[in-house]
């Protein structure tokens, strides 16, 4: 892996903060693409410690600037029956990362670094990652995937 791409994938700070700076002047913006309830695939359940049958909140969105996708993600939280709405369905098409990177508890877990594009068939960058956060009683899996709009903007090397 390049040193380039490690500073991407290693990063523990707002991916957001990342890709509106490298990405200035362009609009960045967050394109939502599903937001629902939803069982988790069997790997993310093992991340997050959850039975595989349990429902989760699933969000997947496209970050873009220019309307061109740089990163595909994908969110998945266990609901709390208790607590009613799910805390990021208010989000809407506003950056978690925005939100979540200003608590002041929240802890990041390890960073895992995949070279596939995973859950997102129409994914075609060469990296992705993914990591649980926490934050209050608010525990999330966001798994990040590069694309190749990423790749060619930036000029970074394929691998």
């Amino acid at each position: 892996m390049s040193p380039s791409w490690w500073e991407w994938l290693a990063s523990r700070d707002s991916l957001t903060e990342r890709l509106i700076e490298a990405g200035h002047p362009r609009h960045f913006r967050v394109r939502l693409l599903d937001q629902r309830h939803g069982y988790p695939s069997r790997d993310e359940a093992l991340a997050l410690d959850l039975a595989t049958h349990r429902l989760a909140w699933v969000r997947e969105v496209a970050l873009c600037l220019d309307d061109r996708p740089w990163v595909m993600a994908r969110s998945v939280a266990p609901l709390n029956p208790s607590h009613g709405q799910h805390w990021l369905e208010w989000l809407g098409e506003r950056s978690m990362g925005s939100w979540l990177f200003r608590q002041p508890d929240l802890e990041r877990g390890p960073i895992e670094i995949c070279a596939s594009p995973g859950p997102f068939r129409e994914a075609e960058g060469p990296w992705g990652r993914r990591s649980v956060l926490q934050h209050d009683r608010c525990t999330v899996l966001v798994q990040e995937f590069f694309q190749r709009a990423m790749v060619d903007d930036l000029g970074l090397p394929s691998r």
